[in-house]
């Protein structure tokens, strides 16, 4: 094999690699890094996890348009979406609500569709957070749209105060820590590998 045809073959390789890493990163599954403790402690600060963006749908590329949908999101899921504040921001929190369920909140207790919700993951690590938003009044989750909270409820910011998740801004669900450090001296092996939930 000449020298030229060695270095088409080399870049036929990169240019497919690129390509594939690239459907795969856009359709399939997508890395996320978690820099803040809303969802402690189901996530650590430092955790960097693999999202499922299969799972709800395929969307047409740059777009919040889906080509086709498939699961719904459910209650319970722990997803990745863009900040409605701010969409260049990605944020990570459990849905708690999904169309048509009525939300309400008392004394920091979340209920349903007028039932408490057991919650064993939730956290309520800073009591005397005056921001903390423990109580509001009941909802209606809209069609296509989700109410979702950090596990950290009294330092979380959530749809207790910007409001709903629309479908279409859902990146996907959080699936597994495939990495988790916070800084060089607390690396965190047996996190690795772990499924969110």
């Amino acid at each position: 094999m000449t020298p030229k045809n060695k270095i088409i073959e080399y870049g036929e390789a990169i240019v497919l690699a690129i390509i594939l890493a690239l459907f795969i990163r856009t359709f399939i599954v997508q890395a996320f890094f978690i820099p803040s403790g809303s969802m402690l402690d189901t996530l650590q600060i430092g955790d960097r996890l693999l999202v499922n963006k299969f799972l709800y749908g395929i969307k047409i590329p740059f777009t919040d348009k889906y080509l086709v949908r498939f699961a719904d999101p459910q209650r319970g899921d722990i997803i990745v979406f863009r900040y409605p504040e701010d969409p260049s921001v990605d944020f990570i929190k459990r849905i708690v609500g999904v169309p048509g369920d009525v939300l309400s909140m008392r004394d920091n207790v979340l209920y349903r569709n007028g039932e408490p919700v057991d919650e064993p993951f939730v956290r309520h690590a800073d009591a005397a957070n005056p921001l903390a938003r423990r109580n509001f009044d009941e909802i209606v989750v809209p069609e296509d749209e989700y109410f979702v909270m950090g596990d950290n409820r009294d330092n979380s910011r959530d749809s207790r105060y910007w409001g709903f998740v629309k479908r279409s801004t859902i990146h996907g669900k959080a699936w597994r820590i495939y990495w988790s450090s916070n800084g060089l001296s607390n690396i965190r092996l047996s996190r690795m590998g772990r499924l969110v939930e």
